[in-house]
């Protein structure tokens, strides 16, 4: 045995001291001063839980999906059967973190009063009335998947196994919820689609159906963009901010519109950057590492050999 070991093995958990106290003393007068604490002190400490949210998007997307994304497979009329069952129990789930979030933003310790109540209700309720655009929209974003990749075998293939898609299902019901007043519960679900495929896309964008992201990794799409019909992202592309404006005080003034705008039938490919409240006409090609901060006309080709031209060129004064 490795002496080291032997050494650690000689002494009992009662003769190890942590200074524990001490520890928990600085941790408690940091927290105390800390702006997260402030900002709480007159709010409930309890917010919408990201572990249930876990459990309500696997509901939605088998009731979206349930011959792929629920049970292997159902008896005549257990499909309808299932999807009940399963959205009846999905919506209660999101009521209740809906509740959470109206309950810490309205800061009621002894929860909601029934007007609130009934708001979390009525929430919940359009958000199912949704679900069906919800579907068909992302019918046409795996539908362009599937015709836009040649190694794509299958619609199910696209639906099981490409992470872009897996992003999108998480962004559309994600935007719904945003565009229904509940944007915390919006952010903490493009977070878990984020870490689960390396795609961050906020809730607040707007895309338009027959969205295709290719391999996906990287991929960043900003607040205020604006994505049209049948465009293509690839692996690493960001649609972000050029810059962030303050105010009078030097603070960041937020939701101004300051990411690009991306019109129909555009396909940006890997590593290009587009940054600022800019607009990509219809039907443009942006090859890969592009670094776009200017408009393009429809139909353009953006290289980067052009890209570098006009650097050289507003650089030799011409």
């Amino acid at each position: 045995m490795n002496s080291n070991v032997r050494e650690i093995g000689r002494h009992s958990p009662k003769q190890l001291h942590f200074e524990i106290d001490a520890i928990v003393s600085k941790l408690s007068v940091l927290r105390e001063n800390s702006l997260e604490e402030r900002q709480r002190r007159d709010k409930p400490p309890w917010l919408p839980s990201r572990k249930s949210l876990v459990s309500i998007l696997e509901g939605l997307s088998a009731v979206l999906f349930p011959n792929r994304l629920g049970l292997p497979a159902f008896t005549e009329g257990g499909t309808n059967y299932f999807v009940g069952h399963t959205l009846d129990v999905t919506l209660s789930k999101l009521f209740e973190q809906v509740r959470l979030e109206l309950q810490f933003v309205t800061g009621q310790d002894s929860g909601l009063s029934k007007s609130e109540y009934d708001r979390a209700k009525e929430i919940t309720q359009i958000f199912a009335s949704r679900l069906p655009n919800v579907r068909a929209l992302l019918d046409s974003d795996i539908l362009s998947a599937y015709e836009g990749d040649p190694a794509a075998t299958s619609v199910d293939e696209v639906l099981v196994c490409y992470p872009g898609i897996t992003a999108i299902i998480y962004y559309r019901i994600a935007h719904e919820l945003f565009n229904l007043g509940i944007p915390l519960i919006s952010r903490m679900i493009s977070e878990i689609a984020h870490s689960t495929t390396g795609i961050d896309i906020h809730p607040g964008a707007q895309i338009g159906g027959s969205f295709f992201i290719d391999h996906g990794t990287g991929v960043v799409i900003g607040e205020t963009a604006i994505i049209g019909q049948r465009v293509r992202l690839y692996q690493a592309v960001t649609l972000g901010a050029k810059r962030f404006p303050t105010d009078e005080n030097g603070v960041l003034i937020k939701g101004n519109a300051r990411h690009p705008i991306v019109e129909d039938d555009v396909v940006v490919y890997a590593g290009a950057t587009i940054l600022g409240r800019i607009t990509v006409g219809a039907g443009s090609t942006i090859g890969g590492n592009v670094w776009l901060t200017r408009s393009v006309p429809p139909g353009s080709n953006i290289t980067q050999a052009q890209v570098r031209n006009e650097v050289y060129v507003a650089g030799a004064g011409i």
